[in-house]
């Protein structure tokens, strides 16, 4: 008997479901209203990846400017309606939980013995579920304070957060322009000031980002981004060290665990980084 195409759907029913639910770092915290539909539990489910979600991964422009991963994580993760202002502190931990949803919890892992003498390419099983279970926000609740001021700092949007690809972009023009021979010394110079002022402007806009307020002496906090980003490009550089050392902090607390492996030719022990290299990372499970 044949389905008309107006009615329901029989296969429906087949069509994927949540592999896994998880709880946020940030604990939902830090989300703008509407980006996020957060159960009363805290934990969102976490879909398995469709072919076309297979397919998007592997798109090396939409990867350098996110769109591929904001796409990945609205089609795994329902509850998170706005990808791009969701805080950084939560998408290495998503990536990881629509990994495990998609493939298992265990990823294998090519190293190379550190050993000189030895140099054995090795291939380790990992539990990402461990890892998953270790990732923590940081406290972002004490401010930075200096010369009166005292900033409070927050996690960055995915969004702004993604622009550390065009940091890097512009850091790799300036060096190509510094070894470029066949650039006259006045070219050169105009090229290096170009990039370096987009170079600068992007830092502080990072920055920016993720300064949630600035109280000053007299009790006054200021919210506004306009008025805290003017701040920062006139700002005393004690001031910009102090809040970068402080994102520092944060990013090391933030760093996913090195586990340790041992050779299995020689038995040296020696840890591991887990890399998103998308490529590989959401590579099938073996």
């Amino acid at each position: 008997m044949s389905v008309q195409s107006m009615s329901p759907n029989p296969l429906a029913k087949h069509f994927r479901q949540p592999a896994i639910h998880f709880k946020l770092p940030s604990g939902g915290k830090f989300w703008p209203e509407g980006s996020i539909d957060l159960p009363l539990n805290g934990e969102i489910p976490i879909y398995p990846m469709t072919t076309r979600d297979e397919i998007t991964i592997r798109t090396p422009d939409a990867l350098m400017n996110g769109e591929s991963i904001v796409s990945i994580i609205g089609s795994c993760c329902p509850n998170i309606k706005d990808a791009w202002k969701m805080p950084s502190i939560d998408v290495d931990a998503t990536l990881i939980a629509i990994r495990i949803a998609s493939y298992g919890q265990m990823m294998d892992i090519d190293t190379k013995c550190p050993n000189t003498e030895c140099n054995h390419e090795n291939r380790h099983s990992m539990d990402l579920t461990g890892v998953l279970d270790t990732v923590r926000s940081p406290n972002y609740d004490t401010p930075v304070e200096i010369q009166g001021l005292k900033i409070n700092l927050q996690p960055q949007s995915y969004f702004e957060g993604n622009k550390t690809n065009m940091l890097a972009f512009e850091e790799e023009r300036i060096m190509s322009i510094a070894t470029n021979d066949s650039m006259s010394d006045a070219d050169k110079n105009r090229q290096f000031q170009m990039h370096m002022e987009k170079l600068i402007s992007i830092n502080i806009e990072i920055i920016t980002a993720g300064t949630a307020s600035i109280e000053t002496s007299d009790g006054t906090i200021v919210t506004d981004q306009k008025f805290i980003n003017e701040f920062y490009n006139n700002a005393d550089n004690k001031i910009i060290r102090k809040v970068r050392d402080r994102f520092d902090e944060y990013a090391k607390k933030m760093a996913l665990p090195k586990p340790k492996v041992s050779c299995e030719e020689c038995n040296t022990e020696y840890p591991v980084e887990i890399t998103f290299d998308y490529t590989n990372f959401f590579g099938e499970a073996s």
